[in-house]
C-alpha cells in the first residue's frame, strides 16, 4: 500500500467521493434509534419499555462521550508503527476505563440513586433499565475499540469500509431484534439493549477485521522515525485527546439542559412532543457534516491549492443542505412531513414549523465547524475546540435563561433560536482565533 500523498492537488471529485460513504454512515446510524422504538413499540407494555430503553440509551450515549473522539485521533495521529502502538494502548486504557465507570454505576446503590433521586422513575421503570442499562455495559468499549480502527481506515483512504462496519452493524441489529422479539418473551427495552449492543460489538469486530492489514504494515514497519520527527507519547496523547472528551461532555451536557427548560416554558407538552422530531429532520441534513470533519483532516495537507479546495467543496455542501433543509421548512413540504412523515397531529405539525425554520442554517454552520476543527485537530490545538464548544453552551444557557426564564416564551421557539445562536457565536468565535486563515498565514 502506498502512503497518501498530501501535498499533491486534489479534485472536488475525489473529496465528494471520499466524503459520501462516510456521510452514509451516519444517516444509517441516524436512522437507528428510530428503528429500534419501533420494534418496541410493537411489543407488549410499549410505553414502559420504550421509557426504559430511552434512559438506558442515555445512560450508554453519556458513558461513550470520553471515547467518541477516537475516530479522529487515530485519523490524525496514527501515521507508524510507534504512533498505532501508543494510541491503541491510549484507547484501550479508556476503555476500561470507561467500562469500569459503567460497571459501578450498575452497582445498585448507585443505580438506585440515580433512577430514585435523580430522576424519579417509579420502582418497576427503573428496574426494567437497570437490567437494560446492563446490557449495554460493553457499549462505550464497542465504540472505542471501532471508532480506533475507523480513524485507520480513513487515515488511509478507505472511507467505503467504515459504511461497510455500518452495514454489518444494522444487519446484526436487525436480525438480533427480529429474533428477540418473535422467539422470547424478553420485555422490549432488553430487545433494544441487547439487539444494539450486538449491532456495535460486530460492527466493532468487523472494523478490526477491515483494518487488519493496514494494522500488519504499520507493525511491520520498524524504519527508524526520520531525522526530526517527535515520538508519540502518552502526555501528548493526553494533551490532545483530552480537550477533545470535554468538548463531547460539554456538548452531552446541552440536551438535559434544554429539556429542563422546556419543561418550564410556554406550551410546555408541545414543545417537549416537536422539538425531537425537528431536531431529528434537521439531523439528517447536519449528517453529512459531521462526516466531512473526518474528511478535512484526512485530505488536507501542505499544498494551499488543496486547502482552498477542501474549503470549496464543504462551502458548496453548506449551500446545498442548507436550502434542502430550507425547501421542505419554507414550502408545503412541512407540513407533509411533519403530519404523514413523523406522524403528528394538525396542531403539532403546525406548532413544529417555525422552530425548522429557525434551524435552516444549522447544517450550514456545521460544515464550517467541521473545518475549522479539522485544522485544529492538525495542527493538535485541540483546547481551543473545547472553548469553542464551552462559547456554544453558555450561549445556549443565556438565550434558554432570557428567553423561558425572564420572558416565558414558546420554549420550542427559543430552543431552537438557542442552538442557532450558539452554533454561530462558536463558528465566530474560531474564525476570531485565525481558524480559517491559509496554511502560511496561520504558521506565520
Amino acid at each position: 500500500m502506498t502512503s497518501v500523498d498530501r501535498a499533491a492537488p486534489l479534485g472536488a471529485r475525489s473529496i465528494l467521493a471520499f466524503w459520501l460513504p462516510l456521510a452514509a454512515t451516519w444517516l444509517m446510524m441516524a436512522v437507528e434509534g428510530p428503528y429500534v422504538a419501533a420494534i418496541i413499540a410493537r411489543l407488549p407494555d410499549a410505553t414502559h419499555n420504550l421509557a426504559a430503553y430511552g434512559v438506558a440509551f442515555s445512560f450508554a450515549f453519556m458513558g461513550e462521550a470520553p471515547i467518541i473522539m477516537m475516530m479522529t485521533a487515530a485519523n490524525a495521529l496514527v501515521s507508524d508503527r510507534q504512533s498505532l502502538i501508543a494510541l491503541r494502548r491510549f484507547a484501550f486504557l479508556l476503555n476500561g476505563l470507561l467500562t469500569l465507570a459503567m460497571a459501578v454505576g450498575l452497582t445498585p446503590p448507585v443505580f438506585r440513586f440515580v433512577t430514585d433521586r435523580v430522576i424519579g422513575l417509579p420502582a418497576d421503570l427503573a428496574h426494567l433499565t437497570h437490567v437494560a442499562t446492563g446490557f449495554l455495559v460493553l457499549w462505550p468499549a464497542a465504540i472505542g475499540y471501532r471508532r480506533f480502527y475507523q480513524g485507520i481506515l480513513v487515515r488511509h483512504h478507505m472511507p467505503r469500509r467504515v459504511a461497510y462496519g455500518t452495514v454489518v452493524r444494522l444487519t446484526t441489529m436487525s436480525v438480533s431484534a427480529a429474533v428477540l422479539a418473535l422467539a422470547t418473551p424478553l420485555p422490549g427495552a432488553y430487545v433494544g439493549a441487547l439487539s444494539l449492543a450486538g449491532g456495535v460489538i460486530a460492527e466493532a469486530a468487523a472494523s478490526r477485521w477491515m483494518a487488519r492489514h493496514i494494522v500488519a504494515r504499520l507493525l511491520a514497519d520498524d524504519t527508524p522515525s526520520r531525522a526530526g520527527a517527535t515520538t508519540l507519547t502518552f502526555r501528548e496523547i493526553a494533551r490532545f485527546y483530552v480537550p477533545l472528551a470535554l468538548t463531547s461532555l460539554v456538548a452531552i451536557v446541552v440536551n438535559p439542559l434544554v429539556t429542563f427548560f422546556l419543561g418550564r416554558s410556554r406550551s410546555p407538552i408541545e414543545s417537549l412532543a416537536v422539538l425531537p422530531v425537528v431536531t431529528g429532520l434537521v439531523f439528517l441534513f447536519r449528517s453529512g457534516a459531521i462526516a466531512y470533519q473526518e474528511v478535512a483532516v484526512a485530505l488536507s495537507g501542505t499544498n494551499p491549492v488543496r486547502e482552498r479546495r477542501i474549503v470549496r467543496v464543504a462551502a458548496a455542501l453548506a449551500a446545498a443542505s442548507a436550502a434542502a433543509l430550507g425547501l421542505v421548512a419554507f414550502t408545503p413540504l412541512g407540513p407533509v412531513w411533519f403530519s404523514r412523515v413523523s406522524g403528528l397531529g394538525a396542531h403539532l405539525a403546525a406548532f413544529a414549523i417555525l422552530p425548522a425554520r429557525i434551524l435552516v442554517l444549522v447544517p450550514a454552520l456545521d460544515y464550517l465547524l467541521s473545518v475549522q476543527r479539522a485544522r485544529l485537530v492538525l495542527a493538535r490545538r485541540t483546547r481551543v475546540i473545547t472553548a469553542a464548544t464551552a462559547v456554544e453552551a453558555a450561549v445556549i444557557a443565556s438565550v434558554l435563561t432570557v428567553g423561558i426564564g425572564t420572558m416565558h416564551l414558546v420554549g420550542a421557539v427559543v430552543a431552537a433560536t438557542a442552538v442557532l445562536s450558539g452554533r454561530t457565536c462558536g463558528n465566530l468565535f474560531l474564525i476570531g482565533r485565525g481558524v480559517l486563515r491559509p496554511a502560511a498565514e496561520r504558521a506565520a
